[in-house]
């Protein structure tokens, strides 16, 4: 939601200037019961039923698909403006990082139907969910996918699953570095990610050029 990760609209052009062209969007989770925490409302995109999350866990699949029309509807108010979806990235932190792989890469009619790929797609300590339900419709939007090699929250063994997956399902351009840290984010994170958000919706510029694996190590700052 907006009071977590609003910042990044300052954030990120300071360390890519053309960021600053974009328009940026958080949409706000709703309240909603969360089973783990014994049924108590709270800001969620999903119900949660294990914890730590790891490879397997249950689905609350009709939670999931809601926020992924939540999601397409925020794009379609997008186009509505004149911007096409190859302009538009979708991304998220968390369970925003589960709706967001789901929203950029799956489709299943009704649920879902078929979509023009999205310019890029960008998971912060994500999973990827509903693997067995639904099946990988579009291999063309990029992803960046960061995750924490010391998570206790969304185990570390989720990034190698989920990056396994959709490469085999013929998404090529994946980029999933690790960081020494926890369920959080740190700031060589958010440098690469301005990265991969400036190339994928600008293109390459002269600084652009060195590799974003030469930077993934670095302490964390930023718990989240």
């Amino acid at each position: 939601g907006p009071s977590g990760w609003s910042f990044l609209k300052d954030e990120l052009p300071t360390l890519k200037p053309r960021l600053a062209q974009i328009e940026y969007v958080f949409p706000q989770s709703p309240d909603i019961p969360i089973s783990i925490n014994g049924g108590m409302r709270m800001p969620g995109w999903f119900d949660l039923f294990e914890w730590p999350i790891q490879v397997g866990d249950p689905d609350d699949k009709q939670g999931k698909l809601k926020a992924v029309e939540q999601m397409e509807q925020e794009i379609q108010k997008l186009t509505e403006k004149g911007i096409p979806r190859n302009k538009i990235a979708i991304g998220g932190f968390s369970q925003g990082g589960a709706i967001a792989l789901l929203a950029a890469y799956y489709s299943n009619p009704p649920a879902f139907d078929a979509r023009p790929p999205l310019a890029a797609c960008a998971s912060l300590s994500g999973w990827l969910t509903l693997t067995k339900e639904i099946q990988v419709a579009n291999t063309q939007t990029p992803l960046y996918w960061a995750h924490g090699e010391y998570d206790d929250k969304v185990l570390f063994g989720q990034q190698k699953y989920g990056v396994e997956k959709l490469s085999a399902a013929g998404v090529a351009n994946l980029r999933f570095p690790s960081f020494p840290m926890g369920h959080q984010s740190c700031p060589q994170e958010l440098t690469q990610l301005a990265e991969f958000l400036d190339s994928t919706l600008f293109g390459y510029d002269e600084e652009s050029t060195t590799s974003m694996q030469d930077k993934q190590r670095g302490g964390a700052k930023q718990d989240l």
